[in-house]
């Protein structure tokens, strides 16, 4: 039996909704949320990511105080602007879009961000928080994640749940958030350096593949019934296509569908919460912020 289809699309826009009533609620009290976008240089991929994000914040009601620099700004310039964004009270939520050009320190960048503003989730302090179960923000992709899992009635509680990936961005995050006694799962982080990744796939009843490897995951892997999540974008290259490319996960997806009980296409799956998490993370700042 062919799995059920997790529209990523229809989530985020359910949860957009919640996110557009809020929106008039603060601006009722005289508030308008406010998104600083931070990009350097002219990335084609990061301009398209930073193009979606303006976008959507437009059709919320969000302001986006975008702020584009050319490639060569130098690392004093660019934490100067995250210091200046920092308190300029009409922002509410800084965003320095990566990767960064290879002669700035992303870690310090992200450092200087203060926490109350990092609606991504990066900086130390709101990954310690998240860790503790302190109020924080989470990474967005992470949190979209847990959300396509909560509304699709996915269980979680007493399921094993194996993370293929093991970056600042989403794998240890989801581990971390996975654990939490409101999920109760038990989580397996695997990455490049295990042995018998296969074994370890077709043990779980939550599958994420996060590795950024086109196909990594096979069909035969899949454990029958299992909830399957490809987090996943790699371009691939396809002349027919329009762009001269196509997306595609980390998951076999044609076999795996016929095994698993839910999976997320790429695209169409996670890709459309990460943005909408953004958004939520960002209009909640500003409802703390009006406090």
């Amino acid at each position: 039996m062919a799995a059920t289809i997790i529209d990523g699309k229809a989530v985020a826009q359910e949860i957009r909704a919640e996110i557009g009533a809020k929106v008039k609620a603060l601006a009722a009290a005289g508030i308008t949320p406010g998104l600083a976008v931070i990009l350097v240089g002219e990335d084609p991929a990061s301009v398209s990511y930073v193009t979606g994000k303006e976008k959507a914040c437009a059709e919320l009601g969000i302001a986006s105080l975008g702020r584009h620099l050319p490639a060569d700004t130098g690392q004093d310039e660019l934490i100067a602007l995250v210091r200046a964004c920092n308190a300029d009270p009409r922002i509410h939520g800084i965003l320095v879009q990566m990767p960064l050009p290879k002669h700035l320190d992303e870690k310090a960048v992200i450092a200087a961000i203060a926490p109350e503003k990092d609606v991504d989730g990066l900086t130390p302090i709101n990954i310690g928080r998240m860790i503790l179960e302190e109020p924080c923000f989470v990474p967005c992709t992470p949190a979209g994640v847990i959300e396509l899992l909560k509304r699709s009635g996915v269980p979680t509680k007493g399921a094993h749940a194996v993370i293929v990936g093991r970056s600042n961005l989403v794998g240890k995050p989801l581990m971390s958030l996975l654990i939490r006694k409101s999920l109760n799962a038990t989580v397996t982080l695997c990455h490049t350096g295990t042995a018998d990744l296969a074994s370890y796939c077709r043990s779980a009843d939550i599958l994420i593949a996060c590795a950024g490897s086109v196909g990594l995951v096979r069909g035969d892997w899949v454990k029958p019934g299992a909830c399957v999540i490809d987090v996943g974008v790699n371009r691939v290259e396809d002349p027919t296509a329009k762009k001269g490319f196509r997306l595609k996960g980390d998951v076999e997806y044609d076999a795996a569908a016929q095994v698993a009980g839910w999976i997320t296409p790429v695209p169409g799956g996670v890709g459309p919460m990460t943005i909408t998490m953004l958004l939520a993370n960002t209009v909640e700042a500003a409802a703390r912020a009006g406090v």
